[in-house]
């Protein structure tokens, strides 16, 4: 099927459109994140507070049922280890520390710098390939390269949590 210039400067327009709006989408979301990161520093953490945003987020996974959004299983691979990639400063960079018998996440300044970096880094990527594949496509990789990054954080957060409360435990039935 032969486009006319009109509908290929149309489709180019909606993916720009698109791509423009996803962005702004998503530094919001992080700003958003941020805050409630701050705000909840100030509370205890628990094993819960850890393991509920990926699996929250996992049920985004429910895209892939529309046929714009699949991709091809390496594109699945090789986006999840990006996430992963991506994710060890994350996990260098979030710290605990014990306060009254309690565990808490120590707020980082570098970690909000961090945190944006990355997101510039992946809107960057998101532009380039946005441009070569559909928009649908592009959002199932993004959204597979964040849910790596997330589960792999996440889930060595929860080794770090469980570490400092099994110290905790030795701590207080030593006193």
């Amino acid at each position: 099927m032969v486009q006319s210039n009109g509908v290929k400067e149309c489709i180019n327009l909606s993916n720009t459109i698109l791509i423009v709006g996803s962005t702004i989408l998503a530094l919001f979301m992080a700003t958003m994140m941020n805050i409630i990161r701050t705000k909840v520093a100030r509370k205890p953490t628990s094993a819960k507070r850890i393991i509920l945003p990926p699996l929250m987020m996992s049920t985004g996974a429910l895209m892939f049922i529309f046929p714009e959004f699949r991709v091809e299983w390496i594109q699945i691979i090789e986006a999840f280890f990006v996430g992963v990639l991506f994710s060890v400063l994350l996990i260098k960079f979030t710290k605990f520390e014990k306060k009254d018998n309690e565990i808490y996440l120590v707020p980082s300044r570098l970690f909000i710098i961090i945190l944006f970096g990355l997101l510039i880094i992946r809107l960057m990527i998101k532009i380039i390939i946005g441009s070569t594949i559909s928009f649908g496509e592009t959002s199932g990789i993004f959204f597979l390269l964040a849910l790596g990054m997330m589960i792999s954080w996440r889930t060595a957060m929860l080794i770090k949590y469980n570490k400092l409360k099994k110290q905790l435990k030795m701590d207080v039935s030593s006193s």
